[in-house]
Order: C-alpha cells, then structure tokens, then sequence
C-alpha cells in the first residue's frame, strides 16, 4: 500500500535539499574568497608572498653554480594547492616565462612525493625515472593541470592574486629545484618549486630559499644532507639510485657558501 505524501511535506523536503546546496556552494566560494582575498586559510602556515619573494631574491644573489637568472618560485600546501607564486626579476618577462608552471610543477612533485617521515626532493628523483630506473614511468603519473597553469590575466603572474593561487596545479618534475618543507617541530606542511635556471642552480636556490623561510627541518632522505642533491653519476648510472646529472663545474665549488646545498659538495645539514 502507497503511503501518500502531503504536499507541504515535499515543499519543506525540497527546501532543505535546496539549502544543503546553497549551503555547499557557499562552502566552495567562501574558499574561492579566501585565496582572492590574500586570508588564505589553507595556507596559513606557509610563507606569504611578501616572505617568499624576499627569501628567493635573497637566495638567487648568492653564488649558486648557474647562469645568475631571475628565478621563479612557488610555494604549494600539503593539499596541493598553490599558496604563493613570486619572481626575483623586475617584470615578469626577466625570467623565463616557462619557469612559472615549470616551478608549481616541481613545488607538487615534492610535496606529492615526500612523507613525514622520509623527503624526497625532485633533483633525488631524477635518476630513477630514466628508462630501467625503479620509478620509471612517475614523470607521467600525474599531469599539470593546463586550465589553472595558464588562465590569465597574465599580468597577475607572479603576485599575490597569481591565478594559481587556490588551484592544485599537479605535475611530476625529475630534476633539481622542488623540496618540502617541514616545520619547526617537523611537521610536512607542503613544498616549494624553483625555476628559471640550470637545474642544479635551482636546487641550490631553493634550498637556500626554504633555510631562509625555517623550514628545513628535513627528518631523513635518501641523501647526506637528507633530501640533497646527490652527484654520484658515472657512465649514464647512479650508484645510489637517487643521482643527479651535474650541470657544470661551478655547480661542484668545494668552496662555495655552505648554505648551498651537497652540490656544492656540502656535508652537514643546515640545521
């Protein structure tokens, strides 16, 4: 026997229905709302725009075994989701427009690829996804999404409102320049991405960035200094695993600044 349903008792189930919506979409623009409006409650650990902006122009000074080119550099949370996007340059055309996604790419293959417990920077990775590698095949396992990397307008690029801040840019990047980032009491919080030079001077810029930020309290990595770059290629094969192709002779200068990195054949952590 059909049980018959009043027609107030619809109307009121509608009604709710209907407010559950709203109340999901409100949810998602309030979101939205947050990372336009610079609140960015995702992020609040994280550094600022402003912050990362002054410790990359810092970091891109010092002699880091490069061509000395502005840099780009993205900083994204734990979730994925882009928090900064800053530039060292006067404009955003004095670094190479590429390097903008290339740097969001590598900050979510870090983060991505990185557990509380064990970093694995993207400069680590390199040897293991070549052909025969363990990870073979990983540059391909997670795409940048081509709709948040380059919506405009462009003149935001590289500001507070970059466009891709709140997005999840997604991308797996095999050469240096991408760590995580761990807090204070250790805690994995995200990553940061560097591009616009050789692939060992952003390894060497970004992790002067992130010892400039604090938050390079790195717990254990496959390298010594933890999740450094590691130059142990010879004849095409890592002896590691984990190695890394050197970019030039100055990326090797036994006596460059020990806040570089192991490509400057550094041995202790900065710590």
């Amino acid at each position: 026997m059909l049980k018959k349903i009043s027609l107030p008792t619809i109307i009121i189930a509608l009604g709710v229905s209907s407010t559950a919506a709203i109340a999901k979409d409100n949810d998602h623009n309030s979101t939205k709302h947050d990372y336009q409006h610079g609140t960015r409650q995702g992020c609040k650990d994280l550094p600022s725009h402003s912050a990362l902006q002054s410790a990359l122009k810092s970091a891109r000074t010092a002699e880091n075994g490069g061509f000395d080119l502005d840099m780009w550099g993205t900083v994204v949370n734990r979730d994925g989701e882009v928090c900064a996007v800053a530039y060292t340059g006067t404009a955003r055309d004095k670094q190479w427009p590429g390097s903008r996604v290339i740097s969001a790419q590598k900050a979510n293959t870090a983060n991505a690829f990185s557990l509380p417990g064990l970093s694995l920077s993207t400069a680590n990775l390199y040897s293991a996804v070549q052909p025969g590698g363990s990870l073979f095949g990983l540059q391909e396992s997670n795409p940048v999404d081509t709709t948040a990397a380059y919506k405009g307008p462009s003149k935001n690029y590289g500001q507070a409102n970059d466009p891709l801040v709140g997005n999840k840019i997604g991308g797996v990047n095999v050469f240096g320049g991408g760590l995580a980032l761990y807090n204070s009491t250790g805690a994995l919080i995200g990553a940061i991405g560097v591009s616009g030079d050789s692939s060992c001077a952003d390894h060497n810029i970004a992790w002067r960035t992130r010892h400039s930020l604090g938050l390079d309290y790195v717990p254990a990595g496959v390298s010594t200094p933890k999740d450094n770059i590691i130059f142990d290629i010879t004849n095409g094969a890592s002896a590691s695993g984990w190695g890394h192709p050197t970019c030039s002779k100055n990326s090797l200068d036994p006596n460059a600044d020990a806040n570089a990195s192991a490509a400057v054949l550094v041995d202790a952590p900065l710590q």
